[in-house]
């Protein structure tokens, strides 16, 4: 029987995952924001839909999806897919949802695990433990297997350190203890297939590489691969004022995100278990 996995949020990560699991074999289906982007995906073989949020996607649409994966970001008024497709995805005996480590809020540069209590202060990451919770309540529900992934800053082709530094825009923040911690999209995509061999209970997974790190060190290698000079250090008390209130938020919190479960019980090998391998590849693809 063929395997269908529908993907709500054909975006960076959730087109990952849509190009990993056709390679796979599966049939894959699911959501974007605009018509012609659908009509383009449908071309490269991905039964995608229209989808605001809204409303609820038409029961064809969904198909004969077993397996559902869910990228989109909740607002004030909760998870979009859990609040219009409820009905539809209590059908899926398997669910995934991407999630933020942000949940587990600021440690002061020390580590965190799947078992560290979710408690950060933040509007954001507070709305994601909220969706966590309704995916949650809906696999209690259904009897479905449930599969939280919670990511760190995640970064792949087009969208790295490489594009901020070729644009000019890069900036070494130097916040003495700031570390973050960070994702290929690429191995989130095969953490989420992974995943889909795992059937039964709920389980959360921390997919994050094996060295975080300061912005200041990311940003002069990227710097050093593209030949360019690496720009001086900014003091966080100077860049502070000039950044946006998003930006500042991130600085407010700082950890190290463990991985150990995702390899040991997962088998997950990353593809780039640091930056360094991360935007050295980008950088090899690209010239």
């Amino acid at each position: 029987m063929t395997r269908r996995l529908f993907i709500f949020g054909l975006g960076f990560s959730g087109l990952e995952i849509a190009k990993l699991a056709k390679a796979q074999g599966w049939a894959v289906g699911g959501t974007c924001t605009s018509e012609e982007k659908a009509r383009r995906l449908r071309e490269d073989g991905i039964d995608a839909h229209r989808f605001d949020g809204t409303a609820a996607l038409p029961p064809d649409a969904f198909g004969e999806a077993t397996h559902v994966v869910c990228t989109i970001a909740p607002g004030a008024a909760g998870d979009p897919a859990l609040r219009t497709c409820g009905a539809l995805l209590g059908r899926a005996r398997w669910l995934g949802y991407l999630s933020t480590t942000g949940v587990y809020g600021d440690h002061a540069g020390g580590w965190v695990d799947e078992t560290t209590p979710a408690l950060s202060t933040q509007p954001r990451s507070q709305q994601r433990l909220a969706a966590e919770q309704g995916w949650r309540d809906l696999a209690a529900a259904t009897g479905a297997s449930l599969h939280l992934l919670r990511l760190p800053g995640i970064y792949g082709p087009g969208r790295s350190p490489l594009d901020r530094v070729k644009a000019g825009t890069a900036q070494r923040i130097d916040k003495p203890g700031q570390v973050f911690s960070r994702i290929h999209v690429e191995d989130i995509a095969a953490s989420a297939m992974k995943a889909t061999a795992r059937e039964g209970g709920a389980e959360v997974w921390n997919v994050a590489d094996d060295l975080p790190a300061p912005n200041t060190d990311v940003i002069a290698y990227a710097c050093e691969l593209l030949g360019q000079p690496v720009p001086p250090a900014i003091p966080w008390e100077q860049a502070a004022p000039t950044m946006s209130p998003m930006a500042r938020s991130f600085y407010s919190e700082s950890r190290k995100v463990r991985n150990d479960k995702l390899k040991r019980e997962l088998g997950v090998v990353l593809r780039y278990p640091t930056y360094r391998e991360g935007l050295k590849a980008i950088a090899a693809a690209e010239t």
